[in-house]
């Protein structure tokens, strides 16, 4: 049985030829009917995959410390936008404004809140969560809708929901990874013609390059929303905090995926009905957030920047007031936000920060010893 999302694509092809996985990417996500964004409940254990946030309160805490020291180093601008592009279901924003009001009083006071949301349904959901603050909160479809003021923003696992292009080696040349209709009419991937533009790490090792059949991936698509973030800090001033999984170094390799009910599920199958995500390449966003002449920090671990955050030291804050079953979930939350095990996020995870004069918080500064 087949969606309806399947069967339109389907019919776009039959009538237009193959189209690229970038094409596809969009629909599947963001279609505005069938699309995965637009029809599903993705976060949480009921839903297709758990972000950080939704596994404890400690990921928004100490994102609310990190934004509460940027904005002091910044010189405390007033006002500034809290920005959060891709908020999900408001957990991380809760959290954070939570933390601010407690502990940094005077930056939240200074603060003006904008989600950048393109889903009808998680703008709907955002508010929800975020009412018993009674705070002006605006949310926007793009970031370019913003005001021009400083801004400090968060972006947790925005760039692996952001489309990718494939290309494959074939006949020592790299041609475009397509997705057409195979045997019995079903959507099966295609290799199509010689690609390019080609990003230059990909093209440096020309004809003596990757074997046969090899599959890299590269996302102009990243890449420009990072210029245009990028751009913004620069020209207004502030810093930006990214967060996502993916490789710190640009590499070959197929890391194109769905995700549903917590489970790997074949990609072409039932598009809009699964999460699509590839890991980031976190290289190549940094090049872009570098190149208007920002600071861009070390790229660190999830892990290795939430304990210099001070995760242990808040996980035994919390632990000190529960029971040994509670201080077990906790442990387990620990381990879960920043440990290097199989389903762990703290070494898949990688975060990278941008700011439009030096900062010396994590990841900017070097930890302890280096």
């Amino acid at each position: 049985m087949t969606t309806p999302l399947y069967e339109s694509i389907a019919e776009d092809i039959a009538a237009s030829g193959p189209m690229t996985i970038e094409r596809f990417w969009q629909i599947a996500l963001f279609d505005r009917k069938h699309g995965y964004y637009s029809a599903r409940e993705p976060f949480g254990r009921s839903g297709d995959f758990t972000t950080a946030p939704e596994i404890s309160q400690m990921f928004g805490e100490l994102i609310g410390a990190w934004i509460a020291g940027a904005w002091d180093q910044l010189r405390r601008p007033s006002p500034f936008l809290l920005t959060e592009i891709g908020p999900g279901r408001g957990t991380l924003m809760a959290d954070i404004v939570r933390t601010l009001r407690s502990a940094a009083p005077a930056c939240l006071a200074a603060a003006r809140i904008r989600l950048v949301e393109t889903s009808e349904r998680l703008a709907a959901l955002q508010a929800v969560r975020l009412e018993p603050f009674d705070l002006p909160i605006r949310r926007v479809r793009r970031i370019g809708e913003i005001e021009d003021l400083p801004m400090i923003l968060v972006a947790n696992e925005l760039f692996d929901a952001v489309p990718i292009r494939q290309v494959v080696r074939h006949g020592g040349r790299w041609h475009e990874r397509m997705v057409g209709l195979g045997e019995a009419g079903r959507l099966a991937f295609l290799t199509g013609r010689p690609a390019g533009p080609l990003p230059a790490w990909l093209i440096a090792g020309g004809r003596s390059g990757p074997d046969e059949g090899t599959i890299a991936e590269f996302s102009p698509a990243r890449e420009g929303l990072a210029a245009e973030i990028s751009q913004r800090i620069a020209r207004q001033g502030g810093a930006g905090l990214f967060i996502d999984y993916g490789h710190a170094r640009s590499a070959v390799g197929d890391s194109f995926q769905a995700v549903r009910e917590h489970a790997f599920v074949p990609v072409l199958d039932d598009p809009g009905e699964a999460d699509l995500t590839s890991h980031v390449d976190f290289s190549a966003i940094s090049q872009r957030f570098s190149a208007c002449g920002n600071t861009v920090s070390p790229i660190e671990t999830q892990g290795a920047f939430l304990l210099r955050m001070g995760l242990l030291e808040r996980a035994g804050a919390l632990g000190a007031r529960l029971d040994e079953a509670g201080r077990e979930a906790i442990r387990n939350d620990v381990q879960r936000l920043a440990g290097s095990g199989e389903g762990d996020m703290g070494a898949l995870f990688k975060v990278v920060a941008a700011a439009h004069s030096p900062l010396t918080i994590p990841p900017f500064a070097a930890p302890a010893g280096d």
